[in-house]
């Protein structure tokens, strides 16, 4: 028969070891959660000001890019195509079969001219890269909201789409800028 004292101790060893087995798991399933579902961003660059601003932090979900390709109005996040280290975010202005062109300090895509409330008035300038540019399939063409000093499609061309990580729902911090990502606007 084991002693109280000995019982005792034998009570915080297992209270010990189970609670760093949680603490592994609670780890473990974080990790899966943040690679397969869900995982934040902080923002590096003032290239999506003022819809999100330097150092704000969103939530983009993972799951929904592998069903259905990003739409217009969608802000993603997706792989520096100049191979830099930290993932870019921007949003989709247009997407395979469609031509994005830019004159008179706006976006036409398809010959339309886009209703872009969310560049509050900033013009686009024309990049680097010759337009009119005809979308191919499996890419998709992005731009930062702040026209005037975003490196995007205009100077890396049409994305892949199988470099986009995840799609930007919410911007959670500060608290004080709380908002829903996911309405084109």
């Amino acid at each position: 028969m084991i002693s109280k004292p000995d019982q005792r101790e034998h009570g915080r060893a297992r209270w010990l070891v189970e609670s760093i087995a949680l603490v592994i798991l609670a780890l473990a399933l974080a990790l899966v959660f943040r690679a397969t579902v869900a995982s934040a961003f902080e923002i590096p660059t003032p290239s999506m000001s003022p819809t999100i601003m330097v150092h704000d932090r969103v939530i983009a979900e993972r799951i929904s890019v592998h069903f259905s390709d990003p739409k217009p109005g969608d802000i993603v996040v997706f792989d520096d195509p100049l191979g830099g280290p930290v993932p870019l975010i921007k949003r989709v202005i247009a997407v395979s079969g469609q031509t994005v062109d830019v004159h008179d300090g706006s976006v036409w895509v398809n010959g339309a001219r886009l209703n872009e409330p969310y560049t509050h008035g900033l013009p686009t300038e024309v990049g680097s890269l010759p337009l009119p540019c005809a979308i191919p399939n499996g890419r998709i063409w992005v731009m930062g909201d702040n026209r005037t000093n975003s490196l995007d499609s205009r100077y890396f061309g049409p994305v892949d789409v199988a470099t986009v990580q995840a799609r930007a729902v919410a911007l959670y911090w500060p608290v004080s800028r709380l908002a829903d990502l996911t309405d084109g606007d």
